[in-house]
């Protein structure tokens, strides 16, 4: 009984010391794999406004073949959603179509971030109806008539006798917090005017363009590379009545006669480097600001 004992004790010994020999192995594996993602191979993280999405998108995959060994994560979800990833340390990139407010800066240096603003691209925002809709011009006053419900049908401002659809992106929308400064409340700082409670708030670009060409009395506003004239009829805006009506195009927004034009934008925590500085460069230069022009979008580098 002694010996098999004994024998049983040598082998327990010899199994924990394989046991223990194994895990300093995993260990060391861990720690090797953790320096890695650590390291600059980390995927640069970019979210927010859905006006820049696809620029950004675009940017991504074309940076891919600049940089093969550089991984972009690209999501939207409102230019919001994209900020407050951005103060909370979420994110590398914050995509925004408005720029930072005020609280969102404080809030942000609160939690040790230093937000770096990055203007990235021009965007002509376009004010949309259904191509069956006769009306093809309006005044900003107009406009915010209508978006406040001082103005609900369509024959006080020229068109069909039909009640105006009103659509608009949801509050978390950069978008539409341009929209509520720029047109509802004009341009006034001390203007409090809201959106008309009868509003239908859409979730994406891609939901205003779809209900406006589905339905003949709806109007809605998008980017200008969401748009298409051969869908939607889109309209010529003045600055007042005593403006000319412009149209919303590339060479309008480059030249700023286009009542609506407004920056897109990138933040980053701090000043960054390595990959991060490396990749904004690009989309600054001629190949980024290229897939701007080629998505519809005006480049900084127009004209």
């Amino acid at each position: 009984m002694k010996g098999i004992t004994r024998g049983v004790l040598v082998l327990l010994m010899l199994g924990t010391l394989i046991l223990l020999s194994a895990c300093g192995g995993a260990g060391s594996e861990a720690s090797d794999s953790s320096e890695s993602s650590e390291g600059p191979q980390r995927a640069i993280q970019n979210k927010g406004s859905d006006t820049l999405v696809n620029v950004a998108l675009a940017w991504a995959e074309a940076y891919r073949e600049v940089e093969p060994e550089v991984s972009i994560a690209v999501t939207g979800g409102g230019s919001g959603t994209g900020i407050a990833a951005l103060i909370n340390g979420t994110v590398d990139i914050a995509n925004a179509s408005r720029a930072m407010k005020d609280k969102e800066i404080e809030e942000a240096q609160s939690n040790g971030i230093e937000p770096i603003e990055y203007t990235v691209a021009i965007d002509a925002l376009a004010i949309i109806t259904n191509l069956d809709n006769p009306v093809t011009e309006l005044t900003i006053q107009e406009l915010s008539d209508m978006y406040t419900g001082r103005i609900t049908n369509w024959k006080e401002v020229g068109g069909n006798d039909a009640p105006i659809i009103l659509l608009s992106r949801e509050t978390n929308s950069g978008t539409h917090v341009y929209f509520l400064e720029e047109v509802v409340r004009r341009g006034e700082k001390e203007n409090t005017d809201i959106f008309a409670p009868q509003t239908l708030l859409m979730p994406s670009s891609v939901g205003i363009t779809s209900e406006v060409r589905r339905n003949p009395n709806a109007i809605g506003y998008d980017g200008l590379g969401y748009v298409d004239a051969e869908h939607e009829s889109i309209i010529s805006i003045a600055a007042d009545s005593e403006s000319e009506f412009i149209p919303p195009t590339v060479e309008s927004a480059s030249v700023g006669i286009y009542p609506l034009a407004r920056n897109l934008f990138m933040y980053t925590s701090g000043e960054p480097a390595g990959a991060l500085a490396d990749y904004l460069a690009w989309i600054l230069g001629d190949e980024g600001q290229q897939i701007v022009a080629n998505l519809g979008f005006v480049p900084l580098t127009e004209g």
